[in-house]
Formats: C-alpha cells, sequence, structure tokens
C-alpha cells in the first residue's frame, strides 16, 4: 500500500490574522479528516521571518494535529535543529511522544537560510557543532540519567513513550550530514533522492560500528493537487504553486538539493517541469508512486479548493491505491 502525505505549511501571502487563522484551523479540520479516511502522514516544516507566513512553529502545529487525531503520523520535516535549547527540545518531542503514543517523526536538519540564524543571534559558522550537540544532548536526555551539558549535571524529564527514543532522522544533502547521522546510529533522511550519497552513509556505518537506515525520497516525488478540470485549476490557482515554488527555490543555493526544487519562472514551465502537478482522480492513481503528497493548501491555496482537491483525493483515489 502506498505512502499517502498531506503536506501543511500554512503559506499565505498578505493573509491577515484573521485569514491565518482560519488557515490553521482549516489545516487542523483537513487533519483529522485525512486522519478518519486512511491517510498515511501529515507532514510540516519550519521556516522563520517569511513575508508569506511560512510556519515558524512545528512542534506547537504538530501537537494540536496530535492530539485531534488517532491513527496518524505528523512529520516535522525539518526542524532546524541548531536554533533550538537542546534540553526544551527534548522535553517538547518527548511530551509528544507521550501524548501521541509514538506517532511524531522528527527529521533534524541544519537549514540553509543565514537569516534564520540571525533573526535567533545563533552564528551560522558554528550550526554544525550546534547540530551535533542537539542530537548527542537528545540522546543522552531521553535515557532519562543524568548527564552532563556544558558544564552542568542535568536530568531530564518525563521519559518519552517511545523506547529507546522518539524517532529522530537526520535530514541533509551533504556528506557532513550523512557522517553525522552514521556517527551517532541515526537514521538518514536524505532531503534528495541521492543513492550515492546513502552509499556514502552505509560507508561510514561501517567505519563507525553503528547501525542505521535511510528514508530515501523516490526519484520522483511530485507534490499534488487533485481537481476535476486541470487546465482550469492551473489557470485559476497557478499562481499560487509558483509563488511557493520561486520562494522556496530563492533559498537554494550552493550544494544545497531538494525533491521539491524548481526552476520555472512562469506557470507554464511550473507545470511542464512536473514538481507540482494538478491531476484529474484518474490521472493521479495512475501515477503508480510509491508515496503520493498532497499539497492541499500549497502557497496560500483558497481553502475551499485546498477541501475539494483533499477530498476527491480520499474518496476517489485512496481506496483505490491498494487495488
Amino acid at each position: 500500500m502506498p505512502v499517502s502525505v498531506v503536506r501543511l505549511n500554512l503559506v499565505e501571502p498578505g493573509a491577515t490574522p484573521a485569514s491565518l487563522g482560519a488557515r490553521y484551523r482549516a489545516a487542523l479540520e483537513m487533519a483529522t479528516y485525512a486522519d478518519d479516511r486512511g491517510i498515511t502522514t501529515v507532514q510540516t516544516e519550519e521556516h522563520h521571518g517569511v513575508a508569506d507566513n511560512w510556519l515558524p512553529s512545528p512542534f506547537a502545529f504538530a501537537g494540536a494535529v496530535l492530539g485531534a487525531t488517532r491513527r496518524l503520523t505528523v512529520t516535522v520535516s525539518a526542524v532546524i535543529g541548531p536554533l533550538y535549547d537542546p534540553l526544551r527540545l527534548a522535553e517538547d518531542i518527548a511530551v509528544l511522544d507521550l501524548l501521541s503514543g509514538g506517532r511524531l517523526v522528527t527529521v533534524a536538519g541544519i537549514g540553509y537560510r543565514p537569516e534564520e540564524y540571525a533573526l535567533f543571534d545563533v552564528e551560522w559558522t558554528r550550526r554544525g557543532r550546534l547540530q551535533d550537540e542537539l542530537l548527542q544532548t537528545l540522546l543522552k536526555a531521553w535515557t532519562g540519567e543524568e548527564f552532563r551539558h556544558r558544564g552542568r549535571t542535568v536530568r531530564v524529564t518525563p521519559r518519552p513513550y517511545t523506547q529507546p527514543h522518539p524517532l529522530l532522522l537526520v535530514g541533509g544533502s551533504s556528506k557532513a550530514a550523512a557522517r553525522r547521522a552514521a556517527r551517532l546510529g541515526l537514521p538518514f533522511f536524505p532531503s534528495a533522492h541521492l543513492p550515492e550519497l546513502e552509499a556514502y552513509y552505509k560507508e561510514r556505518l561501517v567505519e563507525y560500528g553503528t547501525e542505521g537506515w535511510t528514508m530515501m525520497p523516490a526519484a520522483e516525488t511530485p507534490l499534488l493537487h487533485v481537481a476535476e478540470d486541470p487546465d482550469r485549476a492551473w489557470a485559476v490557482y497557478g499562481g499560487r504553486f509558483l509563488h511557493e515554488a520561486r520562494t522556496y527555490a530563492a533559498w537554494q543555493s550552493g550544494g544545497i538539493r531538494s525533491a521539491v526544487r524548481s526552476a520555472a519562472t512562469t506557470v507554464d514551465e511550473l507545470r511542464a517541469e512536473g514538481v507540482y502537478r494538478i491531476l484529474t482522480p484518474e490521472a493521479c492513481l495512475a501515477l503508480g508512486l510509491d508515496s503520493y503528497v498532497l499539497h492541499p493548501l500549497a502557497g496560500g491555496m483558497p481553502l475551499d479548493e485546498g477541501w475539494r482537491g483533499l477530498q476527491l483525493f480520499c474518496e476517489r483515489v485512496l481506496p483505490r491505491l491498494g487495488d
């Protein structure tokens, strides 16, 4: 059975407090609806200080979703680890793990926007060292035992529900991220389909004498919206997708690689590229993917259109994925 994911990042250009509040509430209702119909995962993410209101607090949102649902997993992909106090993050994840019975998955990355580090007065050049400290601290904290942290003896409670610890993956597209995951014996989540990086990670597991596994994005991981009339939907809502694609692409530089990176500059280019796709239910089903990533509120999509797309997927695609 393919994995089904609803991605929610709460972007809304030009939002008012009232409209953004309505979007957050709708996203929570969508998560509850998705859970009732067998969607596998809600995925959320983290960015700070973005003009279009990209979600900055993924664990607060994850807590709301976990409290409103019973079965689905919530994946935070990815938390920008160096921006967090390690002890406080250990507590927050433990509480969410207890609340949900182990349904929270955390992918820890280091981000790629210096502006976010500046916002929190964290040194960009120290991000690798801070990430190492964060991951090591989380693993020690979740044992419930005393340990040394920044020259002090500390102990974090409560212990999480999941043993030996909540699911924690190291995300990234660099050899440094792969080495970090292997050294700590943590699973590795490449940010794109990078078989050569997976091979490097496996070599480092052998070198360090640790065990781990890779959660690799597929070679093709389009962001999907389902509509009865894709031509009309592209004409009316294509600008929403393009806004998000262009915003995200502007942050990607150097060696950063992403499964959803777009080079499009127009709606027509975006449609031809295939990173974002608007499909009929039949065409969606015909993709034959291992994972289907729905993006019902992409780029500030109107709530009613987001609901239509999610309902079409859940009513006319999801029940037939196991056929």
